[in-house]
């Protein structure tokens, strides 16, 4: 064997391993092999006192792999990783070099940004060393959260019972919060809209007043757009015509964050499933019996496109659809942007969607056309709308109309799906001429408050802000759900769009975490953490300075928050305990709330929240023919009445009920007969 290759995923060994032959050997480690101790003070795994020295442990689900990787590395004339190419990947590979006792110095980490066959092979001719300037932020990451995740979820479950805490995502908790806090205060304000109808040559139009008396109008009440409308009389004069042709540009390529929120609105994907399916896609998939990865990297800040890529988008463009559809590509430069990867992209351009729509999924499919045809749309030429814009007065008012057609289609050739762009057609005015509106009217409306957060808000948030990154987004929303921190409801019933909204437990989280910890869970200074570690990844920050200055500024809000933070008592229910007569209360175990003696431990009694509805019975004038005692019609589980004995369990005695109906369960399905 002449190399051993190791990935994190097995659908991703396949893939490398198909293009790589039969000289490799291409083994997974399905994602991290080991993670801090729980051992040690605190439960950290980390030395405080030592320079915060890390201990790893193998997980007890990956010791069989470790050893297959053990024994196949000793095998091998050459150990490569392979794993992804990001600090996450970096840290993985660092872990498995040290666990295989692989030189730090050796030539034997590839790194690729797309597996397609050319990407792999030119990576292997190119290994580099582990970057342990990335390894060292991304323990750096873990450092802090594992310190002020055990830390404050300890004292949160000791103090109000809330089950955890986290750096990144605690701050997105205090977001939704805030947000549901500035909805409650909000006092909605009135104002008038006043508009005119129009019609010519059989075309009805709008206009809406947008100047009175040479000022933009402020039309608080019913009264005062009354008094306007008095004095809109016909005729109207169109008193200026503007006509121009303007440029609608194309979308950049997709970023992890923009992918998930434009799958949220325009597919209907959570961020959860946009991310398992893009790594589908990424990894693998089986088209006509071959594998192939069918984009690239889909955890990427960058919107950026090779040279090569670019020049091959542009062949297929113009065969596809003509020179004139080609357009230039400006790329976004982000000085947030990590690692010298490219935007997500479609490997290869020859997979048209609707080509091998077959070998997908239906989630696949639709992920795989909504980034294919974003990227080409990225590099076609700008759509082009005539837009007229018309100026109609009365006396002093003046309304504009506008309405506008589409002239070149350009990138919309391909897009416009996603996109809304339909014509508002005017009919053909004239400078001066008169018209008499149909109708002048007002209409009330009131100021809204802010909107709740839904996933591709509260994503775009994040990412403005800087908090956390974009591929931590997914576990960060579905941790605060888990948590019963905030539920994801419908916000009106006409709407398919779902909001965030805090519970009653995930606000007092909030506040309390915003009462001790304010100076630490709060935006701006978790948006400094994440610059931090973006120069550690650099080499431009001492990773252990870092992590010492993070803990000695923790610890003693900790040690205020443990001797002045009030400890939530349980709700009293109001009846006395059967057993030793203290106070029943209902507590929250890992199942739900139930009801508990307050003198636990030493009075163990508890009972569900619910009592169990007991089986339905109706007594009978009949005795049991077997014990005599009196016979009761009962419902069984499954919705079937039948006739039984009340001396049940010590008599057995049973019959169908003839006078019901009986219910059949097939399959899954039930069917009365």
């Amino acid at each position: 064997m002449k190399g051993l290759v190791i990935v994190e995923s097995p659908a991703k060994s396949k893939t490398i391993g198909k293009y790589l032959g039969p000289e490799y050997k291409v083994i997974a480690s399905v994602g991290h092999i080991c993670d801090l101790a729980t051992s040690g003070p605190g439960g950290l795994g980390i030395d405080v006192d030592h320079d915060f020295a890390t201990t790893y442990v193998i997980d007890k689900d990956k010791k069989k792999i470790v050893k297959e990787l053990k024994d196949e590395s000793a095998k091998a004339d050459r150990t490569y990783l392979a794993t992804d190419p990001d600090r996450e990947g970096e840290a993985i590979s660092w872990h498995l070099a040290r666990e295989l006792g692989l030189d730090l110095d050796d030539l034997n980490r590839v790194e690729f940004n797309e597996i397609t066959k050319n990407a792999v092979t030119s990576a292997f001719e190119r290994p580099r060393k582990i970057d342990m300037d990335l390894v060292r932020s991304q323990e750096s990451r873990r450092v802090l959260d594992r310190i002020l995740g055990f830390k404050l979820s300890k004292l949160l479950n000791n103090k109000i019972k809330s089950k955890s805490a986290g750096r990144v995502q605690s701050v997105a908790l205090k977001l939704i919060v805030d947000r549901e806090k500035e909805i409650k205060a909000f006092k909605p304000e009135e104002f008038w809209t006043v508009s005119a109808q129009f019609e010519k040559d059989g075309i009805a139009f709008d206009a809406e007043l947008s100047k009175t008396g040479g000022k933009k109008p402020k039309i608080r009440s019913k009264e005062e757009a009354d008094r306007i409308i008095a004095k809109c009389v016909n005729p109207f004069t169109v008193t200026d015509l503007d006509e121009k042709v303007r440029s609608k540009k194309p979308h950049l390529v997709f970023t992890t964050s923009t992918l998930q929120q434009e799958a949220s609105t325009k597919l209907g994907f959570a961020v959860k499933r946009t991310m398992r399916t893009a790594q589908s896609l990424y990894e693998g998939v089986s088209i006509n019996g071959d594998l192939n990865g069918l984009i690239t990297y889909m955890r990427t800040d960058s919107t950026r496109l090779s040279p090569e890529f670019m020049a091959a988008a542009k062949e297929a463009i113009t065969a596809r659809y003509g020179k004139n559809y080609c357009g230039y590509y400006h790329q976004k430069n982000d000085s947030n942007a990590q690692d010298a990867h490219e935007g997500i992209r479609p490997t290869h351009l020859e997979f048209v969607p609707e080509e091998i729509k077959d070998s997908l999924t239906s989630d696949q499919y639709k992920l795989y056309r909504f980034i294919y045809y974003r990227t080409l749309a990225a590099l076609m030429a700008d759509a082009k709308n005539n837009v007229i814009t018309a100026s109609l007065t009365s006396g002093d008012c003046e309304f504009l109309s506008s309405g506008h057609t589409q002239v070149f289609d350009g990138y919309l050739k391909v897009y416009a799906e996603y996109e809304s762009n339909k014509d508002v057609v005017l009919p053909d005015l004239v400078q001066n001429e008169k018209l008499d509106a149909m109708k002048v009217s007002g209409e009330q409306h009131f100021t809204e408050p802010p909107v709740r957060y839904s996933e591709a808000r509260l994503v775009k948030e994040m990412e403005k802000n800087g908090i956390g990154r974009p591929s931590t987004y997914a576990d960060i929303i579905d941790k605060i759900q888990s948590r019963h921190y905030v539920e994801l409801t419908k916000q009106n019933e006409s709407s398919k769009t779902k909001v965030f909204v805090p519970t009653e437990q995930g606000v007092l989280t909030s506040e309390k975490l915003d009462e001790y910890f304010g100076d630490m869970i709060n935006v701006q200074y978790t948006a400094e953490m994440e610059d931090s570690l973006d120069r550690i990844a650099e080499g431009n920050l001492d990773n252990i300075s870092f992590e010492r200055d993070f803990y000695n500024k923790l610890m003693p809000l900790l040690d205020n928050a443990y001797k002045n933070m009030e400890k939530k008592e349980p709700e009293k229910l109001g009846e006395v305990c059967p057993e030793c007569g203290r106070e029943l209360v209902i507590r929250e175990g890992r199942f739900g709330k139930f009801i508990s003696c307050s003198g636990y431990p030493e009075c163990k009694y508890h009972r569900p929240l619910e009592e169990k509805k007991k089986a339905e019975t109706v007594e009978l004038d009949e005795v049991c023919p077997e014990c005599g005692s009196k016979l009761l019609k009962r419902k069984s589980r499954y919705g079937n009445w039948f006739i039984g004995c009340s001396n049940f369990p010590k008599c057995r005695y049973i019959r169908n009920d003839e006078s019901e109906p009986k219910k059949y369960y097939r399959r899954g399905k039930n069917k009365t007969k």
